[in-house]
């Protein structure tokens, strides 16, 4: 786009406003130390939901003035979102809970070309049958999260499929590609970064930010949204829909993006030695997914509260501050209370039941995480170190060693010091091998 433009040139200058999050999100304020107005900006501040915005006061002084509509997009890639997406369906909880409306947008056009940003690798592409399947296997996430309806602050689902399609190519490109340039796209991080990498970037995923932007417009016609949320990492795509309508309806548009997560110790979130933890219970058990929060960092803890319960922030804020082993009583609060968001209640109970009778009573319980080995590989005999490898409590057998010469490895709730020991059927207790890893990991070994 031009940046001449007098709509451009005021959001290149308004959009330079980042929203850094310090040690305590409260502490945070809009610009020059002036606290923003609206219940919305506020609650986002004040739990670390905001990382950049365009526009911040006038964003501030329409939030405040009635409900407006705001949009995040999911695309199909997969059968079932996963906890990396969690951040963004949480900010649109807090935009529902604080009295405005939420849209989310179904990518089944966009999941046809596949973001390119922050990837080396182009997508692999998927068939219609695939993305219709994915979209179908995720919806159901939502409805945990936001009030679907048809008030004035209940949230809507919609396909960009829907617009995206109709389009011919070359009206797309005579009615929106003159005003993005080539130059301004190249600047962007999600693609430069790409290039300097020297990894190919096809022309398909080159045009994947233009129909982001034209998502945004067509929402902003439909629906009157005039704010688009994401991840830190689709800033330049975020920038490019709020110009984009600006210039072309002259019309208020706003972004604002989320900070993109790690662990205390550098890990990106969500990721584990069993993959990633994905939110459908067909594909990540209650049982373990309540796990995956108890093993929280404890310089995390704090953090994960505000981001993914809603418990009160003063409540937080003491939990945050127990000290020594005690934290480990907050990390449960933080289990039951973010499994009991998507799974509820009964399920995180039975959750923290089973967890509590494996690691502090030692028993076993059905509600574990099983893994089925083989029977006739076991009664062959198949090393300790493979087996715990296989059963995804280990990303490699070296690992596994160094488990178990530092202590942390467990057969049937006996210390194993030697990861090349071979299990067999003599290690079957009541037809199945208990393994644990560490003091949050277990598993039981079930023989098939």
């Amino acid at each position: 786009m031009n940046p001449s433009r007098p709509d451009s040139a005021r959001l290149g200058r308004d959009a330079a406003t980042v929203l850094e999050p310090r040690a305590d999100p409260q502490e945070c304020a809009m610009s020059a130390d002036k606290p923003f107005k609206s219940e919305f900006l506020k609650t986002l501040q004040a739990r670390g939901h905001i990382h950049q915005v365009t526009h911040p006061e006038e964003l501030d002084t329409a939030a405040h003035a009635g409900p407006i509509t705001a949009y995040i997009g999911f695309d199909a890639t997969a059968a079932s979102l996963h906890v990396g997406h969690l951040f963004s369906i949480m900010t649109l909880r807090r935009l529902q809970q604080t009295g405005h409306k939420p849209i989310v947008v179904m990518g089944g056009g966009t999941t046809k070309i596949g973001d390119p940003t922050d990837k080396d690798q182009s997508r692999p592409l998927l068939s219609d049958e695939q993305i219709n399947s994915n979209m179908a296997a995720i919806k159901g996430t939502f409805e945990k999260f936001l009030a679907f309806g048809d008030g004035p602050t209940d949230a809507i689902m919609v396909n960009n499929d829907d617009w995206l399609s109709r389009f011919g190519y070359v009206e797309f490109l005579r009615k929106y590609g003159v005003h993005f340039t080539v130059n301004r796209m190249l600047a962007f991080d999600s693609v430069k970064q790409r290039l300097e990498r020297e990894q190919p970037m096809t022309f398909l995923e080159f045009n994947y930010m233009l129909m982001q932007s034209v998502d945004f417009l067509e929402l902003e016609r439909r629906y009157g949204c005039l704010l688009q949320m994401g991840g830190s990492d689709q800033w330049g795509n975020i920038v490019n829909g709020v110009e984009l309508i600006r210039r072309v309806d002259h019309k208020p548009a706003f972004g604002l993006t989320t900070p993109l997560l790690s662990t205390a110790s550098g890990q990106k979130m969500g990721k584990t030695v069993g993959g990633a933890v994905w939110l459908n219970a067909d594909m990540r058990s209650p049982y373990d997914y309540w796990q995956f929060w108890r093993n929280t960092e404890d310089a995390d803890v704090g953090r994960f509260l505000r981001l993914f319960t809603d418990l009160p922030l003063d409540e937080i804020a003491a939990l945050e501050k127990l000290p020594g082993s005690q934290i480990n009583e907050a990390k449960k609060v933080l289990a039951n209370a973010a499994t009991t968001l998507l799974h509820g209640a009964d399920s995180a109970a039975v959750a923290a039941d089973a967890s509590r009778a494996a690691f502090e009573e030692k028993a076993l319980s059905a509600d574990l995480p099983t893994f089925e080995f083989p029977r006739q590989d076991l009664e062959a005999g198949v090393q300790l170190a493979a087996l715990v490898v296989d059963a995804g409590l280990a990303a490699s057998r070296s690992e596994a060693r160094r488990l178990a010469q530092g202590g942390g490895l467990r057969v049937n709730d006996a210390q194993e010091s030697d990861a090349n020991r071979m299990i067999d059927a003599a290690d079957l207790v009541g037809g199945v091998i208990k393994l644990a890893a560490g003091k949050k990991k277990i598993v039981v070994v079930r023989p098939t």
